[in-house]
């Protein structure tokens, strides 16, 4: 039986692995079997991650992560979990080679999911000008003509934003109105960058190792015509990845899990959660990284509390020399 399971690889999962690793609590990562490093896996150069000034490259950081968790002891499973079992003291997880793993404390870290267009040139050009995050590769885009896909205050809000770097700015929407709040739809239609296509739906995005151009048909007509581009942010929302949960643990109206205030405490008693599962404001790499943190050190409470934990726990305030509050 294991101390601690992660499941989730992404970079809350593989932090709280490092901390929950220093603290000899040899925590076992399922990993995934496909998705191994999460979502900045699809991610070209990060230059917004601490410690990288001149940037990393998506993938290369994920790895780096996970040769830190495993040189202080994580062990790393690339399996999917198909089932958990939260019910008892000890807690299981089932993996799709049939395996049952036990454990005192879970973190669950599974991170979300972009919502996809479902179109031919979406997944060949992902990373190749095809982005769902304006934070992560808005500069790349310095005066290139580009598109936002969406009609809600996640579009308007990335539309302003990358009209920083863009020399001009496409909101592509299905319907002649916008589901955004009035005050992030008076920002976007003042921005003189950005230009609204009503009533229209991207049907193709072009382009061979680069988008090129999109292929929008109208919703009212059926016509099509071309666009040229050289970018496209797809923000029609995220979907917290909790399917192994619903029924187990509380969700939000957002549909992420719900934890205590600012701790990863779930409703269940020793399952904790960390990243993108349970933030549906921030999203980046860095939080869920923070995240993780936070879930291996409230592990290693509980854990200690039950006089089971492989080193003392600390307080968050004593990490780095910093004396704990009285």
């Amino acid at each position: 039986m294991h101390k601690v399971i992660i499941i989730g690889s992404g970079p809350a999962g593989f932090t709280a692995a490092i901390y929950a690793a220093r603290a000899n609590l040899s925590p076992l990562v399922v990993a995934s079997s496909v998705e191994v490093g999460g979502e900045l896996m699809n991610t070209t150069e990060v230059e917004n991650f601490p410690g990288f000034p001149e940037g990393v490259m998506g993938p290369d950081l994920m790895a780096k992560m996970q040769e830190q968790a495993e040189k202080f002891g994580a062990t790393v499973a690339y399996d999917d979990v198909t089932a958990v079992d939260f019910s008892g003291d000890i807690k299981s997880v089932t993996l799709g080679s049939g395996v049952t793993h036990e454990a005192e404390a879970i973190v669950f870290a599974t991170g979300s999911a972009p919502r996809k267009i479902g179109i031919e040139g979406e997944s060949r050009l992902s990373g190749r000008g095809v982005s769902y995050c304006a934070t992560c590769d808005g500069f790349f885009f310095r005066e290139k003509a580009i598109a936002v896909v969406g009609g809600g205050d996640s579009a308007m809000e990335e539309a302003t934003f990358l009209t920083k770097f863009a020399s001009k700015v496409y909101v592509i929407h299905r319907r002649d109105e916008l589901r955004a709040s009035k005050i992030m739809q008076d920002r976007a239609m003042a921005n003189e960058k950005i230009e609204f296509v009503w009533n229209s739906e991207i049907v193709d995005i072009l382009g061979d190792d680069a988008v090129t151009g999109v292929v929008l048909r109208d919703t009212v007509d059926g016509s099509t015509r071309e666009l040229d581009l050289e970018g496209v942010f797809v923000a029609i929302g995220h979907d917290p990845r909790t399917h192994l949960v619903h029924g187990v643990l509380d969700l939000t109206e957002h549909g992420t899990i719900w934890v205590d205030g600012r701790t990863s405490k779930t409703s269940v008693t020793g399952v904790f959660a960390a990243g993108d599962v349970i933030d549906d404001t921030y999203r980046q790499a860095v939080t869920a990284a923070g995240s993780g943190t936070i879930a291996a050190l409230d592990l290693e409470h509980y854990l200690a509390g039950r006089g089971d934990a492989g080193s003392p726990a600390v307080d968050a305030a004593e990490i780095d020399g910093l004396p704990a509050a009285v």
